[in-house]
């Protein structure tokens, strides 16, 4: 999971990237219009990359879910202030 999600944000950000790059390299020899168009559209794609790249996919563990180890659960429970107490 970790691995495709890596590899869309990169593709993601090498197409923002591309676009940025494109928009004032040629195409604005053809309209400054559209390179303006394209930078917009090269603006809103780092948002979206993060994103998806930050996405918990169904196989990654939470924050707050439980391991299944009771000491690592307890240990992690105190360090959050979820400390049960025993009486």
């Amino acid at each position: 999971m970790y691995a495709r999600r890596r590899r869309i944000y990169f593709l993601l950000m090498g197409g923002c990237l591309f676009l940025f790059v494109s928009a004032w390299s040629f195409v604005r020899l053809l309209s400054v219009e559209a390179a303006v168009a394209l930078c917009v559209v090269a603006m809103v794609i780092p948002p979206v990359a993060a994103v998806i790249a930050n996405r918990r996919g169904p196989d990654d563990r939470w924050w707050d879910d439980p391991s299944g180890d009771p000491k690592s659960d307890e240990w992690w429970d105190e360090l959050d202030g979820k400390r049960r107490h025993e009486d």
